[in-house]
């Protein structure tokens, strides 16, 4: 049975520093980057802020384009939440 993934873009703040991560619960994901749960990159440099997010319906296709993001620059990264979310505007309580 598949289970559903999320590749997700967090940030310290707009155009701040990115942490690009795959998960199989966003919500709960999202929540450990913005209360600091985890110690780690995002923690480290602030990434608090759920600023874009892809739904899959199967986790590997979600690491398999989190792979693929990983190795785009951040100009094109930065793109990307811009055509989604151009005030740069905290996604996590869109989730509920």
């Amino acid at each position: 049975m598949k289970s559903p993934g999320y590749v997700y873009l967090m940030a310290s703040q707009r155009n701040g520093t990115l942490y690009l991560g795959v998960t199989s619960n966003l919500v709960a994901r999202a929540f450990q980057h913005r209360t600091g749960a985890i110690d780690g990159f995002s923690k480290r440099y602030g990434c608090t802020l759920l600023v874009w997010f892809e739904v899959h319906d199967d986790i590997q296709d979600a690491r398999q384009r989190e792979a693929r993001l990983k190795k785009r620059k951040r100009d094109w990264k930065l793109e990307l939440i811009e055509r989604t979310n151009p005030q740069w505007k905290d996604l996590y309580d869109t989730l509920f």
